[in-house]
């Protein structure tokens, strides 16, 4: 690909990130190719319709979280792991990936992305309840679907009220007291 066809590509997928994290996966094309500074035939020579743009988002979205959560796995404690997974993910517009996989998707390689981050994340929670840290009546593919929850929407943060709940709730209770905040 030529470098002008790379900048044009990477402004493209840039504007589409910042104006779905704005206003939804519904944004338009033509919203699209201005906010990137390139015409709309620019725009449909990369991607042929908007799906094909936001699937192309989600990819490379899935494998920059799976590549974050392979540094992760093995890491000592697996709690602070799956802390450091968190901050990670809020910054990543999953909320747009989610959606699409539920879907149909046109790109066979996200349910694929998607089954290889659960797996890895389940193996660093299982990590995290043999050393403690992580309640144990909980089974790790559903602290998966929790963690889902809890950054796979719009808006999410490592620090709202959402994500601390689901994340205190899944410590290991120390002393009998409760559950200790993940910003100890």
């Amino acid at each position: 690909m030529r470098a002008d066809a790379r900048r044009n590509r990477s402004a493209i997928t840039s504007a589409a990130l910042r104006l779905a994290g704005e206003r939804g996966d519904d944004v338009s094309m033509e919203d699209i190719a201005r906010e990137a500074g390139v015409g709309v035939g620019t725009l449909y020579r990369h991607f042929p319709d908007r799906r094909a743009l936001l699937e192309d988002i989600a990819v490379d979205t899935l494998q920059e979280l799976l590549d974050a959560i392979r540094a992760e796995v093995g890491r000592a404690p697996a709690w602070e792991a799956l802390l450091r997974i968190v901050d990670h993910c809020v910054a990543l517009p999953l909320s747009l990936t989610k959606s699409l996989i539920t879907g149909e998707p046109q790109r066979p390689e996200l349910p694929e992305l998607e089954a290889e981050v659960n797996a890895l994340i389940v193996e660093i929670a299982a990590a995290a309840q043999r050393e403690g840290d992580l309640r144990r009546d909980i089974p790790p593919a559903e602290v998966v679907g929790l963690l889902n929850v809890a950054v796979c929407r719009c808006g999410a943060r490592a620090d709202d009220h959402l994500t601390r709940v689901l994340l205190d709730g899944l410590r290991t209770p120390r002393n009998g007291f409760g559950h200790e905040s993940h910003q100890e």
